[in-house]
């Protein structure tokens, strides 16, 4: 079957709208490393926990303190993006650096379930969360949702005499060459979400890569991490970044305040933000603890304090303005399953017929 039917005939996975509606007070977490009441793995755990993290700096060292502190367990990081990830879990199979996956968006998760360098576990605080938000077989298990936007620069679209911009075939006005960033698919989770959302929306991937073909006259680099074009566009390198609309939000509150958010309504992709223990762990107690502490309510709450502002999965997670409300959002019917099972064949291609190319 081809990947035009085969994106047409997957059905997708359903995005939970009332998410954004939820609110609430999350449950606590026991000093053992289990979520109270939850059964948890059970006893005092010994070890550590060493996380593979997909989120911003800040929000990773955020984690993994709050986690060492509510239950005793050492916790530390590497921040990676999705494609780091997956390379370096499968240089290390015979004998893992990590124990956990925390953050970044799930269909990267898809690509090391494939390659089988992660291990189930049906966490008993997952009971909590929609089962669209899990992995049917309990690879991985959702804690945040990101919605693929636009983080334009006021200042440099008004100096181009350009609107912000409301729909994908936007990025393609000539007056905007050279002034479009966004990450490389290869590296960036965020960066394959915006080539299979062009998959979707357009029917096929021969058609997702003439869009990309067209595009690319526009964009200024093609970076390794999937927040940098937002930095880039804050900065008024570029006009547009393209981002998870979150983190355009947390460089604008951080500073640079010419940062504005738009979605395309021609439809836009979404992450779902997940958690994962790696296959091979010696520290598998540990790591189902970090597991459990991270899917609670309370831990998926840890984001709001570093400006971190994705939807949260838990339906007693805290609500915020800041997020971006689903409801009006036009977003795809993004099947994360087929995305994962297709990215390495898509990514070598971008490589071979987007990236290289001249921007003549």
């Amino acid at each position: 079957m081809s990947i035009r039917n085969r994106v047409l005939a997957a059905g997708g996975l359903a995005l939970a709208l009332t998410l954004s509606a939820c609110g609430g007070n999350g449950g606590g977490t026991g000093t053992d490393g289990t979520t109270e009441g939850s059964g948890g793995t059970g006893g005092e755990v010994q070890g550590s926990v060493t996380v593979a993290c997909g989120a911003m700096e800040d929000l990773c060292q955020a984690w993994t303190q709050a986690f060492t502190a509510e239950t005793g367990i050492d916790a530390s990081f590497v921040r990676l993006s999705s494609g780091e990830t997956v390379a370096r879990l499968a240089s290390a199979r015979s004998n893992p650096e990590f124990d956990v996956w925390h953050g970044g968006p799930v269909d990267g998760y898809g690509a090391a379930v494939e390659q089988e360098l992660l291990a189930a576990y049906d966490s008993p605080t997952a009971a909590d969360i929609p089962d669209n938000y899990k992995d049917p077989d309990s690879m991985w298990t959702g804690v945040y949702v990101g919605v693929l936007g636009f983080c334009s620069n006021q200042t440099v679209l008004d100096n181009l005499g350009v609107e912000v911009p409301n729909s994908w075939d936007d990025l393609l006005d000539p007056a905007l060459r050279s002034q479009v960033s966004t990450a490389h698919p290869s590296t960036s989770g965020t960066a394959f979400t915006t080539l299979w959302t062009q998959v979707v929306r357009l029917g096929g991937e021969d058609q997702a890569f003439d869009y990309m073909r067209e595009l690319h006259p526009n964009i200024l680099q093609y970076t390794k991490s999937g927040t940098a074009p937002g930095q880039v566009a804050g900065r008024g390198e570029v006009a547009v970044g393209l981002v998870f609309s979150h983190d355009c939000v947390k460089y604008k509150e951080e500073g640079m305040e010419d940062l504005v958010v738009s979605f395309p309504e021609d439809g836009t992709g979404y992450e779902i933000g997940g958690v994962a223990m790696v296959a091979g762990t010696s520290n598998e107690d540990a790591a189902k603890a970090y597991i459990d502490w991270a899917i609670s309510a309370d831990a998926q709450n840890i984001g709001q304090t570093v400006g971190s502002y994705q939807v949260l999965t838990h339906p007693d997670a805290n609500v915020d303005e800041r997020m971006v409300s689903l409801d009006d959002v036009n977003l795809v019917d993004y099947d994360f399953k087929l995305a994962a099972q297709e990215k390495p064949e898509m990514t070598a291609r971008f490589d071979e017929d987007i990236a290289s190319a001249p921007r003549d």
